[in-house]
């Protein structure tokens, strides 16, 4: 795939170079991550995991480092879950001593790369078409009820572990914080849950998402009739692979493509914003968004399924008027956080509530300058992050 690591095209070669990335984005689709894996030499492997709700959820192994062999001793398992409009693409997407998952994986880990249902890379279901409005029917409550649960059984079940180790980012942490404090089931499975830009209230957030919940829903149904929000397109492939290959374009492009995460071009590698713009956003569900515009209307610190908009709906779905509320006060699971004191969305007095309720935070760490986008592609992150979260599994094998 073009723009796979910052790879560009000469200005005569445009014209082939559209026709080239339409047909690069429908193979991308299906193979994104294996074919950056494979490029940096590592192993690679993909599978599909159908969860109890039909959705087909793609899940990217790297079972050892590049210099590993394969019959080498036991590597713990470890799963990545990314972010809203993100995909398991954010893992890999700088080189390979700057990227969690190869990291990990040169460290001696499993490691697992789940995709959230919805994004480009997986809008399947064994029933539905994602043409239709019941396709996008969910938010990031059928995420930990259904999506985390099926990829963790399928990772313990692959790897014969009983446990294995969980970080999330962002919407990777709201679903498990829900999912393990709902679900003992699942979190028995997980021995550590590392919480990178940790989200679960937002009654504080600032700039993007504050307009995000200021905007009448009706505006956003207008805006996407399709239920799909922020898909990725061949206009993003056209953009990176032409345009932001350019140097004197990389703080517009940067800006362009973190608008909603915030951007701070001194932890960014801007020599690869082509690549994250090649592979993001990558698309998520209105009824998502809708959910998250929910949260950071409450007028007090709490979290909530989602409101389906009348007592007769929510009864219909949760047997009560209003959506039962969320209680992260009853997580048992080890935890480690990062959050930032500059975070748009995880706002550092929402992260210092949230903080002061889990009950087994075994660390947390406030860093000044990340932005939200910054704890999955920020180039100190490595140093500021990814060590200590190897040191911390090395302590609790």
């Amino acid at each position: 795939m073009i723009a796979v690591v910052g790879q560009t095209v000469r200005h005569d070669q445009t014209h082939n170079v559209l026709i080239t990335l339409a047909v690069a984005l429908e193979l991308a689709k299906e193979g994104a991550v294996s074919e950056i894996i494979s490029y940096w030499n590592y192993p690679s492997e993909e599978y599909d995991v159908v969860t109890d709700d039909g959705y087909i959820l793609g899940v990217n192994r790297i079972p050892h480092g590049k210099r590993d062999s394969e019959r080498e001793t036991f590597r713990p398992a470890v799963l990545l879950m990314h972010g809203l409009f993100l995909s398991a693409t954010c893992w890999v997407s700088n080189l390979p001593n700057n990227s969690l998952a190869f990291i990990l994986a040169d460290a001696g880990y499993d490691v697992w790369m789940g995709n959230f249902r919805g994004n480009t890379y997986f809008r399947k279901h064994i029933h539905l078409s994602p043409e239709s409005k019941e396709f996008w029917s969910f938010s990031f409550d059928e995420m930990a009820k259904y999506d985390l649960p099926a990829l963790i059984n399928f990772v313990v079940k692959k790897t014969g572990q009983e446990q294995i180790y969980y970080v999330g980012h962002s919407q990777g942490t709201v679903t498990g914080f829900i999912a393990f404090s709902n679900f003992p089931e699942v979190a028995q499975r997980i021995k550590v849950f590392f919480a990178l830009a940790p989200v679960f209230y937002l009654t504080q957030s600032e700039g993007p998402i504050e307009i995000i919940s200021q905007l009448p829903a009706i505006l956003y149904q207008i805006l996407f009739p399709d239920q799909e929000v922020l898909p990725h397109t061949i206009l993003s492939n056209i953009v990176a692979a032409i345009i932001c290959k350019h140097h004197i374009l990389d703080v517009i492009c940067g800006k362009m493509n973190f608008a909603l995460f915030g951007f701070n071009p001194k932890n960014v590698n801007m020599s690869r914003i082509d690549v994250y713009l090649s592979y993001n956003p990558a698309g998520s569900s209105l009824q998502n968004v809708l959910h998250y515009k929910q949260a950071a209307t409450e007028t007090k610190e709490i979290l909530r399924a989602y409101d389906f908009g009348s007592s007769a709906q929510n009864m219909k779905h949760y047997n009560q008027p209003t959506p039962p509320k969320y209680n992260v006060k009853t997580l048992k699971v080890r935890t480690a956080t990062w959050n930032s004191l500059s975070d748009v969305w995880a706002n550092p007095r929402d992260a210092k509530i949230l903080l002061s309720q889990i009950p087994n935070l075994v660390y947390s760490d406030t860093l000044c300058f990340y932005q939200h986008i910054d704890f999955v592609l920020g180039k100190n992150a490595t140093w500021d992050i990814y060590y200590k979260i190897i040191q911390i599994m090395k302590h609790t094998l």
